[in-house]
């Protein structure tokens, strides 16, 4: 781990790194924000998942959550969105494919299964990095995420009971095998058989017996991913019924797909992880 930038924020830091990534084969970049009680104990930790284009950079200057887990005792955890670097696989005419488009999946299809290995990277490489150059983040850690990385939250947590003490997300892509930027990104990530799909589908991944124990989503009403049959939420509502899973779905009148949205909620999220973690 490399400390490029360091920028003290209520009362804690707000640190960058890159290092180089084993798993993706790339340079990777991520952001810490360690509160002011991990100076003397160790802390928790919310992993941040972003969503599509977007880079560690965005909720970090965007969201205002290190005003909440400096209040908190919260470390915030902002990995990138998917390897980069000049020799990794792109499409530059696309946003929803490529760089900044991993979809938190372990790809198998060439010339994307070389780096495109983000489920592997969020769930297992960075947190080993973190807990063995940051030994006051302590081991217990919560998943949240915004659009394609409230997919991956939702992911993450259903594939590893145990692993997350609790998982919200805003506006996620629930049911990607069933809206148009989980079939273009799943058919160049994972090939045509759309049966190895489902196991980064929360639908298909809790109607096939996968649980937690309590999901908490906010969605805007003016969100035109959610007109435009993207998000699929009421899928997740119905399989999370089905399942006896506890879904609070909170659709919040007149917001929309921004980090606005996301600023406006964040600190009801914050508290909600912190509560798990304690």
């Amino acid at each position: 781990m490399k400390l490029i930038e360091s920028i003290k924020e209520f009362g804690g830091f707000l640190n960058r790194y890159t290092h180089y990534s084993v798993i993706s084969q790339c340079e990777m970049t991520f952001s810490v924000y360690l509160p002011p009680q991990a100076k003397t104990q160790s802390v928790p930790a919310l992993y941040w998942l972003s969503g599509l284009t977007c880079t560690d950079d965005n909720v970090r200057t965007k969201a205002g959550a290190q005003r909440y887990a400096a209040e908190l005792g919260l470390a915030l955890i902002m990995p990138d969105t998917s390897p980069r670097g000049d020799k990794v696989p792109d499409e530059p005419e696309r946003y929803d494919l490529g760089q900044g488009a991993g979809f938190y999946v372990n790809a198998t299809q060439a010339p994307w299964d070389e780096n495109y290995q983000m489920y592997d990277y969020v769930i297992r490489e960075l947190p080993e990095l973190l807990e063995a150059n940051l030994p006051l983040i302590a081991g217990k850690k919560s998943i949240s995420g915004h659009s394609m990385g409230g997919h991956g939250a939702l992911v993450c947590a259903l594939k590893n009971p145990g692993a997350y003490q609790s998982v919200s997300a805003f506006s996620p892509i629930c049911h990607p095998i069933e809206c148009a930027w989980g079939q273009g990104c799943f058919t160049a990530y994972l090939g045509e058989d759309q049966m190895t799909w489902q196991a980064y589908d929360a639908v298909s991944l809790i109607e096939a017996g996968a649980s937690v124990s309590d999901i908490l989503i906010d969605q805007g009403t003016d969100d035109e991913f959610l007109t435009g049959g993207q998000l699929l939420p009421e899928t997740l509502q119905t399989a999370c019924q089905n399942a006896g899973i506890p879904l609070q779905l909170r659709h919040q009148e007149g917001y929309d797909h921004s980090y606005h949205f996301i600023a406006s909620f964040i600190g009801e999220h914050m508290a909600y992880h912190a509560k798990a973690l304690r």
